[in-house]
């Protein structure tokens, strides 16, 4: 099976639930060390989903409930656009309007990013996310010490951790690819399991929004041989093959070519036949 995953494998839903839960107990108040955030202490991640007209605005990378009662909103983009604050702005409204808590908001930008962003300024309305420019922090360096540390045996710090998940995302001179490759790999070398599974979750769900499909490959590879496979990639897999299988039905391909190309069996495929011919 492994010849079939390639950048189009898509994380199911549940898979990046999984993430989530590995991932956010990383960022904790750690987080808020690593990019020097002043606010109060991460009490509990909190639900992302909020309904909306367009898809691609009712989902935010991370936000937590903070001991003093407010929300700390988190995202993480590898561009600049003014149309992205005004969905992190639009996101921010509904969320306050949804639970009446104050917002705020956190935008960490790669190292591609050179500059720092304007805020928005519409007039009666300013939105002025703190901005965290990962072009400050130098990967090279970075990446010495965390390898210096893993094959010394030394425990890594939460820090550290976060440090490994986002070195990619840092400047740095070796290519990003390679980085988010190496991240998986130094992950694997956490003697914690918890923390280990947190940081290879992590460094895959990050790596894989900005690799190319051969990287993708790689970082996917890399995983199967942890044992968050069967949780983050076989059921992708699966997913993937029912929503292939739809296509070819819905273009009236028979039941053993869909069978062929998929890694589905004959039961599963004539499900989706039945449930296509009741729509």
């Amino acid at each position: 099976m492994a010849s079939k995953l390639s950048a189009n494998t898509k994380i199911s839903s549940h898979s990046k639930d999984l993430i989530q839960k590995y991932a956010s107990s990383l960022f904790k108040n750690s987080a808020l060390e690593f990019y020097g955030v002043k606010a109060a202490r991460i009490k509990e991640i909190i639900s992302v989903e909020l309904p909306t007209i367009e898809v691609s605005g009712g989902t935010a990378d991370f936000v937590f409930l903070l001991e003093d009662g407010t929300y700390l909103h988190f995202e993480f983009q590898t561009t600049y656009s003014k149309r992205d604050l005004r969905r992190f702005a639009d996101y921010d409204l509904r969320l306050n309007e949804r639970d009446e808590r104050i917002v705020v908001t956190v935008v960490i930008y790669a190292a591609d990013v050179k500059k720092k962003p304007e805020g928005l300024n519409i007039g009666s309305l300013a939105y002025n996310p703190t901005m965290v420019m990962m072009a400050e922090y130098d990967g090279n360096a970075v990446h010495e010490e965390l390898v210096r540390k893993i094959e010394a045996g030394h425990t890594l710090t939460d820090v550290d951790t976060l440090s490994l998940i986002f070195l990619p995302l840092m400047r740095h001179t070796i290519p990003r690819g390679e980085l988010a490759v190496e991240s998986v790999k130094l992950a694997q070398s956490i003697q914690d399991t918890a923390k280990r599974n947190a940081c290879i979750a992590a460094a895959f769900a990050f790596g894989s929004r900005y690799l190319d499909e051969n990287r993708v490959n790689e970082l996917l590879e890399v995983l199967r041989m942890t044992d968050l496979a069967t949780l983050l990639v076989e059921k992708a897999i699966g997913e993937r093959d029912i929503e292939l299988a739809r296509k070819m039905l819905k273009r009236g391909l028979s039941l053993s070519a869909v069978i062929e190309d998929t890694d589905l069996d004959e039961s599963t495929v004539k499900r989706l036949q039945t449930e296509l011919g009741a729509e």
